[in-house]
């Protein structure tokens, strides 16, 4: 917990420090850049305010809803995935911000640690790899959304800001995957660490994120599978990760939640004084949720297969649409809320969810479908994921968001080696068997390395259900480039609808657009471009 608290202090002393202008006698009433790198609290409180800067829950959630994984009604959220964003979208400029910001951070810490003199050489250059990792996971954020972007590998000056050009994103790439690769041996393992020290940056993350930049970039798929089996093989140097044994607990235990195996990097939260709060508007009104803000997608529910292995629409699956979700993936129970869900909370009570209209015992149902509520879900489901038994009033959680877990190693292993050719029972088994056996299939139809279909889809089914509400799916239609299918045309919600003549009485939600020579690419804010003419527009937006 010590670490986790750490995390919290945003210290006045960091604030005045990089606020200082170079002085050639230090003030004897305040820190200044002459003293203050010279304590080594302070060196910790600058470390732990770039950790804050790292990630935040609304860029974890909001990124469901860029997908079509979820809805959202929510200003920027709705108009970019309707495919109605412009360059003065402001979630465009907001996140360019969030990462730069953090980049900045980064680099002053960067710049001045050397000032310190009393923190031994071997903790410093851990705290240098923590911080270049820091850095390096923004750019690729940066690089992922908006391409070609500026590398700032230094403290840049307000001069330099203004006239930076922008770098080709495989530069950007290839800055990513060789400052992980300079600093991981200078971070320790997981398994290294005292338990004050949990959520740290480790070897493993360092692998865990090259994975990941690598996969997305899709042409060094040998060296993903190289990556991921010193992971996955060789614990002992790289840090010791598993399956949890239970999905859920994952996400909602505190217990599992903080200390889990699987976790390879989080978010890290404290209860009463780092706290997300998102959840709120998440869950049912009857449990204690204010209003549906983000809601899972019947095209998501649908990705969710039967307990004998076969899709919803496959011959033989047994699957009934009246009847919809029994027998399926324990993953949909853990993750969606549906229609008659039993909802059981803290004290083990339990309580039914009534979503189908004119069903609730209790009127007005306030978790039922209404095409004019502005409170109830918009799709009829509502999520359980990330519930937190343990949260404070109005959902407010200290759990842990994580940003990677083992169980995508695992399936970053599995479309690694399918897209070599590679994939085979052996490669299944300890993949995409084992995800599915720890979510509690148990009939061999799911368990088995198939003879048949096609494996590629599996795969990214596989993906897509169990890192549901992670904010991956997005990364992963656009690296696909399935995003023009999957985020054109309409997205529904349960089979509620009046109209039982269109789309089958699945409630039509939203008319999704997205224009494939535009928009894998976000604008580069309008206002950042007018103040820097080298930062040039990405194709298809105008100023």
């Amino acid at each position: 917990m010590r670490f986790f608290k750490k995390l919290l202090i945003v210290s006045v002393a960091v604030l005045a420090a990089l606020g200082c202008k170079k002085l050639d006698i230090a003030p004897t009433d305040r820190f200044s850049d002459l003293t203050f790198w010279q304590v080594d609290a302070n060196v910790y409180n600058a470390l732990y305010n770039n950790y804050s800067l790292i990630y935040n829950s609304g860029l974890y959630f909001d990124a469901e809803a860029l997908s079509d994984n979820a809805y959202s009604p929510s200003g920027d959220l709705n108009v970019i995935a309707s495919g109605n964003a412009t360059s003065q979208t402001g979630k465009f400029a907001g996140d360019w911000n969030n990462y730069y910001s953090a980049i900045k951070s980064c680099n002053i810490f960067l710049a001045n640690i050397d000032k310190n003199t009393t923190l031994p050489a071997a903790v410093k250059t851990r705290l240098v790899a923590e911080t270049r990792f820091i850095r390096a996971f923004e750019h690729f954020n940066l690089t992922k959304w908006y391409g070609d972007v500026p590398i700032v590998d230094h403290d840049a000056t307000p001069e330099e800001a203004q006239t930076i050009s922008r770098s080709p994103k495989a530069e950007v790439i290839n800055f990513v995957v060789k400052e992980l690769e300079a600093i991981v041996n200078d971070l320790p393992s997981k398994d290294a660490i005292p338990a004050t020290e949990n959520g740290r940056i480790t070897k493993g993350a360092a692998l865990a994120l090259e994975a990941r930049v690598l996969l997305y970039e899709g042409n060094r798929m040998a060296d993903v599978v190289a990556i991921c089996e010193k992971l996955m093989n060789d614990q002992g140097t790289n840090g010791s990760y598993g399956l949890e044994t239970s999905y859920s607990a994952l996400f909602s235990d505190p217990n599992v939640n903080k200390t889990t195996k699987e976790s390879i990097l989080s978010l890290q939260y404290v209860p009463t004084l780092r706290t997300w709060q998102n959840f709120w508007d998440f869950a049912p009104r009857t449990v204690g949720g204010r209003v549906s803000n983000m809601a899972p997608t019947q095209e998501l529910v649908d990705d969710y297969i039967m307990l004998n292995g076969k899709g919803i629409k496959e011959a033989g699956s047994g699957y009934v649409e009246t009847n919809p979700y029994v027998n399926r993936d324990p993953r949909l129970t853990a993750t969606v809320v549906y229609d008659r869900y039993t909802w059981v909370n803290a004290n083990n009570i339990t309580k039914t969810i009534y979503i189908k209209p004119g069903t609730d015992p209790v009127q007005p149902g306030l978790d039922e479908y209404n095409a004019g509520s502005q409170a109830a879900s918009a799709t009829a489901y509502y999520w359980r994921k990330y519930y937190d038994p343990s949260a404070l009033a109005n959902f407010v959680s200290g759990n842990n968001l994580h940003l990677i877990r083992y169980a995508e190693i695992l399936l970053d292993y599995a479309e690694a080696k399918q897209s070599l050719g590679q994939m085979d029972a052996s490669v299944w088994a300890k993949t995409i068997g084992a995800l599915r056996s720890r979510a509690g299939f148990t009939d061999a139809g799911a368990l088995n390395y198939p003879v048949t279909g096609n494996m590629t889809n599996i795969i990214r089914r596989e993906r897509r259900v169990e890192l549901a509400m992670e904010g991956l799916r997005v990364d992963d239609i656009r690296r696909w480039k399935t995003a023009e299918t999957a985020m054109n045309g309409y997205i529904h919600g349960a089979k509620f609808s009046n109209d039982q003549n269109t789309d089958n009485g699945y409630i039509r939600v939203q008319l999704r657009k997205f224009n494939p020579n535009r928009d894998y690419l976000w604008a580069i804010p309008a206002h950042d471009v007018d103040l820097n003419k080298n930062l040039v527009q990405n194709p298809g937006y105008t100023q």
